[in-house]
């Protein structure tokens, strides 16, 4: 890394799940580097959605370096996901037609309830399944998948989190990691918000500032698409070995089935 920029910078990682980012600095000038970001960044860059895309550049060895303006910020807190400015965000998000022509450019097709099951079904054979829990969700949604309302799909991110909230210190948030991103239901991303971060009674203000409003067609899709990804966690974190992120995942699992006829109210 210190090969592209020149003398005089110094490079660390970043973090991150994939290892490819990292923090350049030089003097005061500081950039955010990641090795292979999806060419979708630069749309992101232009809808003022991520910290802002200075340059990108090929490697000899067919690596793509992208770099971004490193702001200084934070996280947002979980109790800051309640906020409108939070739901205003991801409204503007999933109703852009750049964002939406990009992904479909790169070839990802719509994520639709057959499909995310079938995945589950796959990930889960012979796996969990003497599980009551598990039974009882993937249940549930092989009964319900062909039964949710159908509405028009858009880019969602998939981990929205907290973490990957960010405030700057000059008043600008952003949505970061888009490595996730999917062509789907908004209610993917709408209901793992709120069943994290906001109390059911605030549900319908929330809701508002996004521009929607609790009908019983949304509280169902969004139970479904919560229950599917609760699942993806619980495999996924018993892949990598993380055994207490697993018996996490199985407590929510455990609370969604058993308040399954209040979440579909």
């Amino acid at each position: 890394m210190e090969n592209i920029l020149g003398e005089g910078w110094q490079v660390t990682p970043a973090g991150g799940a994939t290892g490819e980012a990292y923090l350049a600095q030089y003097g005061d000038e500081k950039l955010f580097l990641k090795r292979n970001s999806s060419p979708f960044l630069a749309v992101l860059s232009a809808e003022g959605i991520v910290p802002k895309l200075l340059w990108t550049k090929r490697l000899e060895n067919g690596d793509v370096i992208t770099a971004q303006k490193w702001l200084p910020g934070r996280e947002l807190k979980a109790f800051e996901m309640k906020k409108p400015r939070v739901a205003k965000l991801l409204r503007k998000i999933h109703r852009s037609s750049e964002l939406l022509r990009m992904l479909h450019r790169l070839g990802k097709k719509p994520l639709s309830p057959d499909v995310i099951y079938n995945d589950l079904i796959q990930k889960f054979e012979g796996h969990y399944r003497n599980d009551v829990e598990v039974e009882s969700a993937l249940t549930y949604l092989a009964s319900n998948k062909d039964n949710l309302d159908h509405v028009e799909k858009v880019v969602c991110h998939c981990d929205v989190n907290h973490n990957n909230w960010m405030f700057s210190d000059e008043g600008n948030l952003y949505l970061i990691d888009w490595d996730g991103a999917v062509v789907a239901d908004p209610a993917l991303d709408i209901g793992m918000l709120l069943y994290w971060y906001v109390p059911k009674n605030e549900w319908g203000d929330w809701l508002s500032h996004y521009g929607l409003s609790v009908t019983q067609g949304l509280r169902k899709r969004m139970y479904w698409y919560v229950l599917a990804q609760t699942l993806l966690s619980i495999y996924w974190y018993d892949y990598k070995g993380l055994y207490g992120e697993v018996e996490y995942w199985k407590r929510d699992l455990l609370n969604l089935n058993k308040n399954r006829l209040i979440d579909n109210d």
